[in-house]
């Protein structure tokens, strides 16, 4: 499997999940999720897939710091509706990674270790998610915004071409190699594109 090498280098999302403990998956419940598992996932790396990853990574250290992130055990909230923009694609990448799910998800055993309904588009709140710990009800608001890392000029030409189907190999793969570019500069400037405050 081929990929850009910079996947290898971001941080990975450390958690530990009761479920996974009590159905015998992992050892203590306890793995992680890298870039990689969300790329193959989505399908395609971008600045949105990049940006959901990066809000959870953010937002889990920030609630609980020097501890394990309990997966399941976790809210979040979205401003936008499912059907707007990107927030279902954002919504996607987070559930991954913290099993939160909105209707659809894991209804639980024996009453432990549901995950539906602890995902919640449309909610009164003012930053790209909201996450909230269910144990203390400790909460963050995570804002992302990318634009502070410009895409190369180079990508809107080779995407007009792409677009009518005169761009060559060569060129689609330049492009491919551009766009990674932005986003292998969104994740070494983490400190620009994400602010992270308590509620």
């Amino acid at each position: 499997m081929s990929y850009p090498k910079f996947y290898d280098t971001i941080e990975s999302i450390k958690v530990k999940d009761p479920l996974s403990n009590a159905l015998g998956a992992f050892e203590n419940g306890q793995y992680e999720f890298n870039y990689i598992d969300v790329v193959k996932s989505a399908g395609h790396s971008c600045p949105t897939v990049a940006g959901a990853y990066i809000i959870a990574l953010e937002a889990l250290k920030s609630l609980y710091k020097d501890e394990l992130a309990v997966r399941g055990n976790i809210k979040v909230e979205f401003a936008e509706s499912m059907e707007s923009g990107v927030a279902g694609v954002i919504g996607n990448v987070i559930s991954q990674i913290t099993g939160a799910t909105d209707k659809s998800g894991f209804k639980g055993l024996q009453g432990k270790f549901a995950r539906h309904s602890l995902m919640h588009f449309d909610a009164n709140v003012d930053a790209s998610a909201r996450f909230t710990r269910l144990d203390n009800s400790k909460s963050v608001d995570v804002f992302y915004n990318p634009s502070s890392v410009l895409p190369n000029p180079d990508m809107q030409v080779l995407m007009q071409k792409m677009a009518k189907g005169e761009a060559s190999n060569n060129e689609v793969k330049e492009f491919g190699i551009l766009w990674q570019d932005r986003v292998k500069r969104i994740f070494e400037n983490i400190e620009m594109v994400v602010r992270v405050e308590e509620v």
